[in-house]
């Protein structure tokens, strides 16, 4: 089961990401706890590391919150080197787009091959200008 991330006017979507399964988002916020935050979990980035990842919403407030931990941790992971792909669907994505990471930061994308950070700051984005929330599905 993978976590899908979505932004809805109404019924109709206006955008959504689908991060990959919730281990991999555990690993991304994993990743974010020791590169950014020394370990400390939600110390830096509390709205993106304190929220459940099994339900709920980041609402438009949130979202502002969490554009700015978002570009905290951009400029952080693209400082750093990558990380082994693994065995799963990223090795396959990595394959299919030509996808070879020089940095931390190109270690994280979404099952279209996009850069998950650029993905979810888009996805704040919207959820600020449009004052929609951003519901975990």
């Amino acid at each position: 089961m993978g976590l899908y991330l979505a932004i809805f006017d109404g019924d109709e979507e206006i955008d959504g990401v689908e991060v990959g399964s919730y281990a991999d988002f555990a690993t991304f916020r994993s990743a974010v706890s020791t590169h950014v935050e020394g370990g400390v979990a939600g110390s830096r980035c509390p709205t993106l590391m304190n929220h459940s990842d099994c339900d709920g919403l980041w609402s438009p407030e949130e979202s502002a919150l969490l554009q700015s931990e978002l570009v905290l941790i951009a400029k952080r992971f693209m400082e750093l080197p990558p990380e082994p792909l693994g065995d799963g669907w990223k090795t396959g994505v990595a394959k299919m787009f030509g996808i070879r990471p020089a940095s931390l930061y190109e270690s994280f994308f979404d099952i279209d091959g996009e850069p998950l950070l650029d993905r979810l700051m888009g996805l704040a984005r919207i959820s600020v200008e449009r004052k929609l929330p951003i519901l975990f599905q």
